[in-house]
């Protein structure tokens, strides 16, 4: 059976994760193109400002408080949807959570806990969803990553969870098309996204983590989200660099290890100090109503490869860039380990390299110093790293009310460059 979807305007839309990031810009432009909306995230405080918001701009719109890593609370929200709007169309499950750090020193209650949130909670939601959707047609879009098919070093479980996230998305939407059901099943995969989520992700670094570019808006998501909403589509991935480790990650995997041990984990650490004790949104929620992160760069504000990717007719665009990339990165990290030595120190003395440095490539002109790779060497004390968890699990002590966004400079919308293409 063929899967018909509506415009967006007539669409009653349910949107996890709605309180900051990737979900909040989905979130407003989901209403001015006129959908009903149901907002769910864990902050109630920045979902009733943005219900407000979005009502008086013309917006049928409710929130639901919401913790995805609680299969009850994920059948409300649909319960709710329903009692509200009669049906829903579209079900978007982004809600997700981070963890900075070695695997070797992060705390096991702190895996799990990130797993019920990016595993379980999508899986929950994609069972009610698909649920409703099988009787009267409809979209389930999963929010994945990249790093559904590679691994981010210092992002290891985050990694793991998101490879969960495609083998479950893969698998269900292959038994639906079997059994012929009128459900279009997409997987987004984002390449790095300038939202708050190095600032709300659970540390065991010494450093305020940040992205290692390029880095992308989230409209660019949202973008390929409501897409996927209207016109069926199996997966989307975002961002041009995405592709690029893609392609790394099959025809030079060597190559690909090679710069995440010498680039991208120093790049992955900003200049300022962190602490243990900093509140994180693994356990609780973070989310207060922030489009940006504290990406350093200068964010892509535009993605050609995606928008190719969406028009077809385009394609073209997608071979050539992806070709200079790959040629780039090639350039810039196959030389001798040890070798290409920069004379001079980095901060707090220790000596910088090439390989430690952005790689530039055609589409990408800018340039951000690579911060010194320190040790990690972060004692596990059992108790995580910057939260104090959720009783009474034994990795977690109360988290204090201090501002959930940590340290570093918040971006305002109002505060950003224009980005370039990818």
């Amino acid at each position: 059976m063929k899967t018909k979807l509506k415009k967006l305007s007539e669409q009653t839309i349910v949107i996890t994760g709605a309180s900051s990031g990737i979900g909040l810009v989905t979130a407003r432009q989901a209403a001015k193109a006129g959908a009903k909306l149901v907002l769910a995230a864990r902050s109630e405080a920045a979902l009733r400002e943005l219900t407000e918001e979005l009502s008086q701009q013309g917006c049928e719109v409710i929130y639901v408080v919401a913790d995805v890593s609680k299969q009850a609370d994920v059948k409300r929200i649909a319960r709710e949807a329903k009692q509200k709007f009669g049906s829903f169309d579209t079900w978007v499950n982004n809600a997700g959570v981070s963890m900075y750090g070695k695997v070797v020193n992060e705390s096991v209650d702190d895996m799990r806990q990130l797993f019920e949130t990016n595993f379980w909670g999508l899986v929950y939601g994609s069972l009610e969803a698909t649920e409703h959707l099988r009787h009267r047609g409809g979209a389930l879009i999963n929010v994945g990553s990249v790093l559904s098919d590679v691994t981010a070093i210092l992002q290891t479980m985050y990694s793991a969870s998101k490879h969960a996230v495609k083998g479950f998305t893969d698998g269900l939407r292959t038994e639906l098309e079997m059994e012929d059901a009128p459900i279009s099943v997409t997987l987004i995969q984002p390449a790095a996204i300038d939202t708050p989520y190095p600032l709300n992700a659970k540390n065991y670094l010494d450093k305020v983590p940040q992205h290692a570019p390029p880095a992308y808006a989230p409209e660019t998501v949202a973008e390929a989200i409501l897409s996927s909403a209207t016109s069926p589509q199996r997966n989307i991935l975002v961002g041009g660099a995405g592709k690029l480790f893609k392609g790394m990650e099959q025809w030079t995997p060597a190559l690909l290890d090679k710069f995440m041990e010498k680039a991208f984990a120093p790049m992955s650490k900003s200049d300022k100090a962190d602490h243990r004790n900093r509140p994180s949104g693994l356990y609780e929620g973070a989310g207060q109503l922030q489009e940006r992160g504290n990406y350093p760069g200068r964010t892509r504000e535009i993605s050609t490869y995606t928008k190719a990717k969406l028009n077809p007719t385009a394609t073209v665009a997608i071979v050539a860039g992806t070709g200079l990339a790959v040629a780039a990165i090639v350039k810039a990290f196959s030389k001798d380990d040890g070798k290409d030595k920069v004379a001079g120190k980095g901060q707090g003395g220790e000596q910088r390299s090439n390989q430690g440095k952005r790689p530039q490539s055609a589409s990408d002109k800018g340039s951000v110093q690579a911060s010194p790779q320190r040790p990690d060497n972060v004692q596990d004390t059992g108790k995580g790293a910057n939260g104090d968890g959720r009783a009474p699990r034994a990795g977690s002590a109360k988290a204090t009310p201090d501002d959930v966004r940590g340290p570093g400079t918040d971006k305002t919308d109002s505060g950003k460059q224009p980005g370039g293409k990818s």
